[in-house]
C-alpha cells in the first residue's frame, strides 16, 4: 500500500510506526484506519517481527478522531465508523508480538482508544489524555467507554468520560493508564529498550502470554487459570521452545530460539 499517513520504519525484530498528520494533530480519518489495517496485515506475515511502538508525529500522538469528516455522518455511517475503529484497535491484540503506544504528546478521544489498545503504554512527560466527546455531545466510539474501565476502573472511567478532564502524565501513571513517564528526549530510546528487551524472549511464550493475559482477564478466575494450564503445558517437550529455554538456562547459555 502506498502509505500517506503512516511512517513505517524496521531496524532489525522492531517496527516503528508514525502517525503523520501534524497540521491535523494526527486526527484519525478513513484513511488512517485503511493504512493501519494494511500495516497490521504486512506485520502478520513478517515472522522476524517482534515489536510494534506505534507513536505520533509532531506535538501530538493523536488529538481524536477526525471532526470534519465526521460531522456530516448518518446514525448509521456514525455506527459504522465506530465498528471500524473498534475492529482495527483489537486486532493489535490479534498479533503474537508486544505493540507498545508511545505517546508522545496529546492523545485524546480516538488517539487515546489507539493507545488503550496497545498491550502497554509509556509516556512522555508532556503527554496529555483525555476522552472529551461529551464535550462535542458524543461518546466515545473506538471501545473507549470499555477498555478504559478495564484499565483504571469504573470510577476513574466514568471521571474521565463525564467531565472530559484531560489529565497528565503524572496523573495519568497513578491510575495506572500508562507504565512508565519518562522525558521527552527518552521516549523513543525507553520504548526501543523494552521492545529488545521482549524481543530476547521465547517468541511462543510472548505470543502465548499476550493470548492468555487478554482472553483470560474476560474470564471467571477458574476458566482463565484452565486456559494458563492448557498453554503453559503446550511449551514443554522434546523439541519445544520451553525445552530450549531451560536447558539454556542450565547450561548458562543464551537459548536459541
Amino acid at each position: 500500500m502506498d502509505y500517506k499517513i503512516l511512517k513505517i520504519e524496521k531496524t532489525d525484530e522492531i517496527a516503528v510506526v508514525t502517525i503523520s498528520r501534524p497540521k491535523a494533530m494526527n486526527a484519525l480519518n478513513t484513511r488512517f484506519f485503511d493504512e493501519m489495517d494494511a500495516a497490521i496485515a504486512q506485520f502478520k506475515k513478517d515472522k522476524a517481527l517482534r515489536a510494534i511502538i506505534i507513536t505520533g508525529d509532531g506535538k501530538a500522538f493523536v488529538a481524536g478522531a477526525d471532526i470534519a469528516e465526521m460531522k456530516d455522518k448518518t446514525a448509521e455511517e456514525g455506527s459504522n465508523f465506530s465498528r471500524r475503529g473498534q475492529r482495527t484497535f483489537a486486532s493489535f491484540a490479534d498479533l503474537d508480538i508486544a505493540v507498545i503506544a508511545a505517546i508522545n504528546g496529546f492523545a485524546l478521544g480516538g488517539g487515546l482508544e489507539l493507545a488503550m489498545g496497545a498491550d502497554f503504554r509509556i509516556s512522555s512527560t508532556k503527554a496529555k489524555f483525555g476522552q472529551p466527546e461529551v464535550s462535542l455531545g458524543l461518546i466515545p466510539g473506538f471501545a473507549g467507554t470499555q477498555r478504559l474501565s478495564r484499565l483504571v476502573g469504573k470510577a476513574d472511567a466514568l471521571y474521565l468520560l463525564m467531565t472530559a478532564d484531560m489529565i497528565g502524565a503524572a496523573d495519568a501513571l497513578r491510575i495506572g493508564l500508562v507504565q512508565q513517564v519518562v522525558e521527552p528526549e527518552e521516549l523513543m530510546e525507553t520504548c526501543l529498550k523494552i521492545a529488545k528487551i521482549i524481543a530476547s524472549k521465547g517468541p511462543k511464550a510472548i505470543a502465548k502470554v499476550k493470548a492468555v493475559t487478554r482472553l483470560g482477564s474476560e474470564m471467571h478466575l477458574a476458566q482463565g487459570s484452565e486456559l494458563e494450564a492448557q498453554e503453559f503445558g503446550t511449551l514443554f517437550g522434546e523439541g519445544s521452545e520451553g525445552a530450549e529455554g531451560m536447558t539454556a538456562f542450565l547450561e548458562k547459555r543464551k537459548p536459541n530460539w
